[in-house]
Formats: structure tokens, sequence, C-alpha cells
């Protein structure tokens, strides 16, 4: 059964679209919030109704794996319906289409304007106003997915990128509810690397034996470091489980100490990062339940993540990769490109001042 939920949180795929249309809400920081939250509601309706009443209607070992709804009317002698949802069905396969279209420019378009992909990709066209040419070559590499895999296969990688997305975005929650900003007090006396270096300060910090009222730049170092080893040890503590499950389920020994083991670590790490001091911005949206929530979530995408199949990680490693190379290949070499040039624009500024300043001081030797 969870392993099935793994796969279909796919339905779920899709609300966070809203999210790249921010540029055009009028209040983006209070809409999309209640956007989201009243798309994903909506969609567990829908889903929760349908299920609850396709099981009542037929026993789930007699449903069609192919089309259960369809074959649930034939079942109860109602074949004129199947034919009124298979037509809704194709709307909604056009429904999702344009959902996954809308957003795509968007993506694109901000992509390839902070130099992650290829430049080209994101270049307006003047008659229609979007990345004609990065479109069409998502498109066409869609299809070609959609070719060389089956449904199945693709479903399980859509979720398991989904899947870890979501993941980093809890993580990010953690990370940047703890770091400082512009309205928090300076307690930092020292420089970082000094900071750093005193280990007692270090373990002072860990769980916040100053009480701090404000994060610091050691805090929100601290922090940073316990989002990473949390990340990693709920790889860890999932692992276990999902490959465990016959020597756990025999209660042997070894087993029993590596899900005790990380799930201590694990919760020792929320507690030290429960007692650092939260930045006070205000923010017109903010996730409750810091950090609980974001590192249940964390949890929960990496535990379905593990329940999908090997060659779907495969899959998933090799796209990644892919990713990586474009990133650190194309991507940096952009960013030192973008640095140099600013760095020689400040330069030459800086050269044009001196002059300036050089003419203005002289012209009062002139006037004499």
């Amino acid at each position: 059964m969870i392993s099935g939920a793994a796969t279909c949180f796919y339905g779920f795929v899709g609300f966070d679209c809203v999210a790249t249309t921010g540029e055009e809400a009028k209040n983006p920081q209070k809409a999309i919030p209640i956007a989201i939250v009243a798309s994903l509601t909506i969609i567990f309706l829908a889903y929760f109704g349908v299920s609850a009443v396709l099981t009542l209607m037929v026993p789930y070992y007699l449903q069609d794996e192919d089309g259960p709804i369809p074959k649930a009317f034939e079942y109860v002698g109602w074949p004129a319906a199947k034919w009124i949802v298979s037509i809704g069905a194709i709307f909604g396969l056009l429904t999702s289409l344009f959902g996954a279209l809308f957003p795509l420019p968007r993506i694109i378009y901000a992509m390839s304007s902070d130099g992650v992909i290829f430049r080209f990709l994101g270049k307006v066209n003047p008659r229609f106003q979007t990345p004609v040419v990065g479109t069409l070559i998502a498109g066409i590499l869609t299809a070609f997915m959609t070719l060389i895999f089956d449904l199945k296969e693709l479903v399980d990688m859509m979720s398991i990128g989904t899947l870890m997305a979501y993941s980093i975005v809890a993580a990010c929650v953690l990370l940047l509810r703890y770091q400082r900003s512009d309205v928090d007090e300076d307690l930092d006396h020292s420089t970082q690397d000094s900071l750093w270096k005193n280990i007692k300060e270090i373990l002072i910090q860990i769980f916040n034996f100053r009480r701090l009222k404000s994060p610091t730049t050691l805090s929100g170092g601290i922090v940073a470091w316990e989002v990473l080893i949390f990340f990693l040890g709920s790889l860890a503590l999932t692992a276990c489980i999902v490959h465990a499950e016959e020597p756990l389920s025999n209660s042997e020994p070894l087993a029993i100490f590596g899900v005790v083991f990380f799930s201590v670590c694990l919760l020792l790490i929320m507690v030290s990062i429960g007692l650092q001091s939260p930045s006070k911005k205000e923010l017109s949206f903010k996730v409750p339940l810091v950090p609980v929530l974001p590192g249940l979530s964390v949890v929960v995408n990496v535990y379905l993540m593990m329940m999908l199949s090997v060659e779907t990680w495969i899959r998933f490693g090799v796209w990644m990769a892919i990713g990586f190379i474009i990133y650190f290949g194309y991507g940096i070499w952009q960013e030192w490109r973008l640095l140099r040039f600013i760095s020689e624009e400040n330069r030459r500024a800086a050269r044009e001042i001196n002059d300036l300043f050089s003419i203005s001081k002289s012209v009062p030797t002139v006037l004499k």
C-alpha cells in the first residue's frame, strides 16, 4: 500500500504551477499560499471521494487496473455511464496537458535568464512573446521520453523527482527560518572563521545554552549542517526500514539498533534546530510547526522515494547526472562570466570616478 502511495503521489503533481505565476499575482505573498492549500484540499477531496465510491461499488479484487471507473459502471449494470466517464477522461487529460504547458515557458525563461540552462532556450519570440524554441525542445524531449518509457515508468520517474523537489523545499524551510535577516539584532562580535574555529562556542550553540534571542552567523551555520545531516539520516533510516523489513520482523538486534540509532539522531537534530533562535523577519505567510512539520515532511517524502523500484532510482540518477553536467559545465561557467563582467564594470566605474575627482581638483588650479 505504501509503495502504491509513492506512485499515486503523481496525482497531486501540478498544483505547484501556482507558484510559477507569482509575478502575475497582485498579492503573491498572500494569494499563492491560499491557492496552493485550496487546490490541495480540492484534489484530496476529489480523489478520496472517487476512491471511496469506487470501492463501495466494486470489491477491490474485481477492479480493472487500466480503467476501474468505466468497468465499475459496467459491473453495476449501467454501461452507458462508462462512455460519459471515458469522454470526461479525455477532457481531463487535455486539462492536465494545458496545466503542464502553462508553467513550462515561465520556468524555461527564468532558468535561462539565470544562466542555469542554455540562454538561447529563453529567447522570447517577438510575435508570441514566449520562449518558443525552449518550449518546442522541451515538448520534443517529453514526447521522446513518452516513446521509450511505458506509463508506469514515467509515473514513477515523475513521482521520485517531485518527492525529491518537495523534500528540498521542506529542507529549505528549515534552513531559511533560522538564518539572519536585516531585521535581526547583530549579535556577532567576531568573524565567521574565528567562530567556527572555536569548538567550545559551537558545542554551546548546538543546543543554544546561552538562549540567544536572535539568529547569528554561527547558529545559522549550525542549522545548515544539521539540515544536511538530517537529510542524510532520513535516507539511512528509511533505507533500514524498507530494505531490512524481514530482519526487523524477526527482531534481529542489528536491524533494530540501526532504526533506533538513526531515529534518535534525527530526534536530537530536531531538538537542536528547535532550540535555535528563528528569524524575526515578518512574512505574510509562514509554515507552522517549524521544525517538526518540515522535518516530518522530509522523512515521509524520503520514505516514499525508498519504496520506489531500483530501476526508477537508476533512471533518476541518470537524469540528475545530466542535469549536473549541464549546470556545472554551463551554469557555473556563465555565473563566473557574469561575476567577471560585474567586476570589470566596477573597476571601470571606479576609474571614471577617480578621473572625475582628479578633474574636479584641477579646476580651481586652472581658474587661478
